[in-house]
């Protein structure tokens, strides 16, 4: 499974990111239907930081988010969807125990991996930017003040005009 497709399936919500039940089971190759009855029947094995229902609130955030959801009568099931998390995805290898389920699985852990990677990084990078700020304040604010729209982004009815008055 590439790479680039699970990571498009990825949100982040409530602070987790997750994959949205529909889109493991078109991953898994399973019903949706089949694969809620699933975690129902093992609900146990999914703690709330593994996985939880989406409010009615929450899905009509992702539907202005995401093209695939549409509003309308007959066009998604009935019930919430199910949200899982990282955790959540490995356990599900446990519950749809097929090669496919456990193939699938590994690609999208090394997706959730790769994105946490990512994160990693862009905090690293963060927090070297901060330092450098930090050590050279002067700069900095001379900086913020050469970008600040206040001062750069004057109309041409603002500016002071120059030159031979009539």
């Amino acid at each position: 499974m590439e790479l680039e497709v699970i990571q498009n399936k990825i949100f982040e919500i409530r602070g987790f990111k997750v994959m949205l039940d529909f889109d493991l089971a078109l991953l898994y190759s399973v019903e949706t239907r089949v694969l809620k009855q699933a975690v129902r029947r093992n609900s146990n094995r999914f703690p709330e930081d593994f996985m939880f229902e989406l409010t009615e609130v929450e899905l009509n955030a992702l539907r202005s988010q995401i093209v695939t959801l549409k509003n309308g009568r007959g066009q998604h099931s009935k019930y919430l969807p199910f949200a899982f998390t990282g955790q959540g995805i490995a356990m599900l290898s446990s519950v749809l125990n097929s090669e496919k389920a456990i193939a699938i699985n590994i690609s999208i852990i090394r997706a959730f991996v790769t994105m946490r990677q990512f994160t990693l990084s862009y905090s690293e990078l963060k927090t070297r930017i901060e330092e450098i700020e930090s050590q050279f304040p002067d700069i900095y604010k001379a900086l913020n003040y050469l970008v600040d729209k206040d001062h750069s982004t004057k109309s041409n009815a603002e500016r002071i005009k120059i030159g031979y008055k009539k």
